[in-house]
């Protein structure tokens, strides 16, 4: 694993260690954060609950969308400034007509940390699907064509030799409905949606995405061309912001290294954003089972963009000539290229 250093970043971390905001930009500069209600976008609620974006000079205000592409559209407008999200087909076309560009890494797949499962329905599962090796032929769930979903389906079958039939449902509450009810087969996704499922009996637990695709760089952040080219001082205020909530978040949540007290403030923050139709006390379990590594100072795994790439052209849903340095501005954090 070879690391490269981005000075900005750092020098302005170490201003916010001394309380300073960022000096290139105006105070409480209003800025619009795309969300999804999922704790891998814990980063974005830290940072807004505790004050993190307002001292690197930001006053924040979070969008929540229901899937990655309309996010990106939004941000592509101008509409949003900044987003979290997976790397999806419409992300990378949007990056080729110039509207947006990824700008540093979020969710993570590590070893030792539990990620993503790999999800049977019960009827599959009786059928005979226990496992990733038996998903030739067998019914996919996905949001859209060249979603996360289809690209870790893809590569996960792939793995073993066989080729799903992936359908597309459009939004992650669907996918669940049909795999309960049995009208698809298997699908994959965060833990703390998977372990309930699986808890109910109607789902099972077949597999672990990390086995198939250890260090997946699973979400990524992302702004609009514009900022990343013209407005390098919004775009490093804001990734000190989202920086230090993800210190916080891993700290707390993955490396334990806060205390059971902390954890337990966390959850309660946490909750204001994903699973608040639940009561705390239900909620607070898939809270702490979603509990996976988010990059430290937004590094971005390459490798695994390159990689996600290579997959979108070879499946014929990106144009072939498209580059990593289309999609990707590594000017302003840490790269890991493995």
């Amino acid at each position: 694993m070879k690391i490269t250093r981005r000075e900005t970043l750092g020098l302005l971390g170490g201003a916010a260690a001394f309380g300073l905001a960022s000096p290139a930009i105006a105070q409480n500069r209003k800025t619009v954060v795309g969300a999804l209600s999922l704790t891998s976008h814990s980063g974005s609620f830290i940072a807004l609950e505790r004050g993190y974006f307002k001292d690197a000079g930001l006053d924040v205000e979070l969008k929540f969308f229901q899937a990655a592409q309309p996010m990106a559209v939004a941000i592509a407008s101008g509409d949003v400034d900044f987003g979290v999200t997976a790397m999806s087909g419409g992300l990378i076309s949007l990056a080729q007509k110039d509207a947006v560009r990824v700008i540093g890494g979020a969710l993570s797949e590590e070893k030792g940390i539990d990620g993503q499962k790999i999800l049977a329905s019960d009827a599959a599962f009786k059928a005979g699907l226990t496992s990733a090796a038996q998903l030739d032929g067998k019914r996919f769930g996905t949001t859209t064509a060249g979603s996360s979903f289809h690209y870790m389906g893809s590569k996960i079958a792939a793995a073993e030799g066989g080729e799903p039939q992936f359908i597309p449902l459009q939004k992650v509450g669907a996918i669940i409905g049909a795999l309960k009810s049995g009208q698809i087969d298997a699908w994959s996704i965060v833990p703390h949606i998977a372990k309930p499922l699986a808890g109910s009996g109607a789902v099972h637990i077949i597999g672990d995405v990390a086995d198939y695709l250890p260090n997946y760089q699973v979400t990524t952040v992302f702004t609009s061309k514009t900022n990343a080219s013209d407005d390098a001082a919004l775009v490093k205020s804001f990734l000190e912001g989202f920086s230090a909530g993800v210190d916080d978040y891993d700290d707390t949540m993955v490396d334990r290294t806060k205390g059971d007290a902390a954890v337990e403030d966390m959850v309660d923050l946490i909750h204001k954003y994903v699973y608040n139709d639940r009561p705390r006390e239900k909620a607070a379990p898939s809270i702490i089972n979603g509990s996976m590594r988010l990059n430290r100072g937004a590094a971005l795994n390459v490798a695994s963009i390159q990689d996600q790439l290579d997959w979108f052209q070879s499946e014929g849903l990106v144009d072939s000539s498209i580059t990593l340095d289309t999609i990707v501005d590594t000017s302003f954090v840490d790269v890991i290229d493995g």
